[in-house]
């Protein structure tokens, strides 16, 4: 694709397009899915931010507020402001509308979340959400507040199929869609689970293409035992070799011990 994808483009294509969308951890990653045809990402507003907009310069990049990071319409603007100069394209928010508004009036894209929110997870529980009608209304209520403080995206995290068709059909929002089948505006992954980097339990609605978590512990063994073998060769006086060294002719050496003396 050509050209940087903005939010703009984002809700223009709304209804016309499925974006595929990752959650990338490291610059290589961020590469590794703008070259493979993924232009919609979400990351962590950590270290590596510079480095993944460097390496997906035309990539959409919605970029976390760590839950609790502010606690003011106005800390949020500047936090906000300040990710935006990092490189981001949108900023995630996981906490209340007030704090989306506060952003959205100054110009600030943001991206709300409903359905199964880990931060928010002591009152629902690592689970479905919304597989009862109430539950369900109270879903889309959520999606109706996060809209009306002028949200951009919305990601929708592990809802009913049903659900998620009904909201993306109801909302102007771009919704990023995990664990909804293929209902919302995107198709979302983490990278964790795609690339099998993922120590722990996989999701449900995962799916892991390549395991690098056991190529990772293959390279770690083999960095072990290189450093045993260079341990080993030092003990053993076979490290380091004439080849190692550099010395100096015995006239340069007899030399410099002569103006060492005056030392």
């Amino acid at each position: 694709m050509n050209g940087k994808i903005d939010v703009r483009d984002l809700l223009a294509a709304k209804g016309r397009r499925r974006w595929l969308q990752i959650h990338v951890d490291t610059a290589a990653e961020a590469a590794a899915a703008l070259e493979a045809g993924i232009f919609v990402l979400s990351c962590e507003p950590d270290h590596h931010l510079e480095g993944i907009r460097r390496a997906a310069p035309t990539a959409f990049i919605s970029a976390g507020m760590p839950h609790g990071a502010v606690a003011s319409p106005e800390e949020a603007v500047r936090y906000g402001f300040a990710t935006l100069r990092r490189g981001a394209d949108a900023i995630y928010c996981s906490q209340s509308p007030r704090l989306i508004e506060a952003m959205a009036r100054e110009g600030i894209p943001v991206t709300g979340h409903v359905g199964l929110v880990p931060n928010l997870a002591a009152w629902t529980g690592l689970r479905a959400v919304g597989r009862s009608p109430e539950e369900a209304l109270s879903v889309l209520r959520k999606v109706k507040d996060i809209e009306s403080a002028g949200a951009a995206c919305v990601e929708v995290e592990v809802v009913p199929v049903e659900l998620a068709e009904h909201i993306t059909r109801s909302t102007a929002m771009v919704t990023m869609g995990m664990g909804c089948g293929t209902a919302c505006d995107t198709q979302y992954l983490f990278s964790c689970d795609v690339l099998g980097t993922n120590t722990g339990r996989y999701p449900r609605h995962s799916k892991r293409y390549a395991d690098l978590a056991a190529l990772e512990a293959g390279l770690q063994q083999k960095r072990v035992e290189a450093f045993k073998a260079f341990a080993a060769d030092v003990a053993a006086g076979t490290y380091p070799e004439t080849r190692h060294e550099v010395r100096m002719d015995a006239a340069s050496y007899e030399r410099f011990l002569v103006l060492a003396q005056k030392i």
